[in-house]
Order: structure tokens, then C-alpha cells, then sequence
């Protein structure tokens, strides 16, 4: 089953759930924000996507300039971040089976379709 990781506010999340309902394929929306995903699903995601904690995280975000920048922080307190701050996951995810990508631009999705 495809899954994408959404946030309804974010233009590219947007865009990247609309290529999937043009695409036909049925599909799961984690609101992620809401729905916030465990650590044991940032760990799957991580490794579906084949980055590091740190690469999943939106740099850019005032919480991350205001609490994390410039320290020193393990991965597991990056994923301790992302579960507090949801916000900080990079958006929007798509899942197919053992294989994802984060769709900016949105056309990467095709890559798991």
C-alpha cells in the first residue's frame, strides 16, 4: 500500500498528493502533524528512504534555528526532535512498500510508483 507522509498546508504536499490521485493508485494519508509518526516509523521511513535523522528534517524551521542549530545531537535526539516538533519532517513522504522519497520536487514520487 502507498502511503504519503501530508501536511494539507505545505504547497509541495499538496502537489505531490495530487500527482498521486491522478495517478489512480490507491493510497493512505498520514496527517503527520496530527497522526505524529512513532520512532520506530521515523526509523522505517529512514531507512525506506536510506538518509540520516538529519536529512529528514526542514533546516529552514524556526524551531530548528531557535533549539537545534549548531549543537551537537545524535541521531536519536534528532528523531526525539521530529516526534516533539512534526513540523521539522520534511514533506511530503511517499511510501511504496520498501521504497520512498520525499516528493520535492513532486515529480520524484513517480520513482515509487
Amino acid at each position: 500500500m502507498i502511503k504519503i507522509y501530508h501536511n494539507s498546508r505545505c504547497r509541495k504536499s499538496r502537489e505531490g498528493f495530487e500527482l498521486l490521485e491522478k495517478s489512480g493508485k490507491e493510497f493512505e494519508v498520514v496527517k503527520y502533524l496530527e497522526d505524529v509518526p512513532t520512532k520506530e516509523e521515523l526509523r522505517h521511513i529512514l531507512s525506506c528512504l536510506s538518509i540520516s535523522p538529519e536529512n529528514l528534517v526542514r533546516k529552514n524551521e524556526a524551531i530548528w534555528k531557535e533549539k537545534f542549530r549548531g549543537r551537537l545531537l545524535s541521531d536519536e535526539d534528532i528523531l526525539d526532535a521530529m516526534i516533539q516538533y512534526p513540523k521539522l519532517i520534511e514533506r511530503p513522504i511517499v511510501i511504496n512498500g520498501n521504497k520512498a522519497v520525499v516528493g520535492r520536487p513532486a515529480e520524484r514520487i513517480q520513482e515509487v510508483l
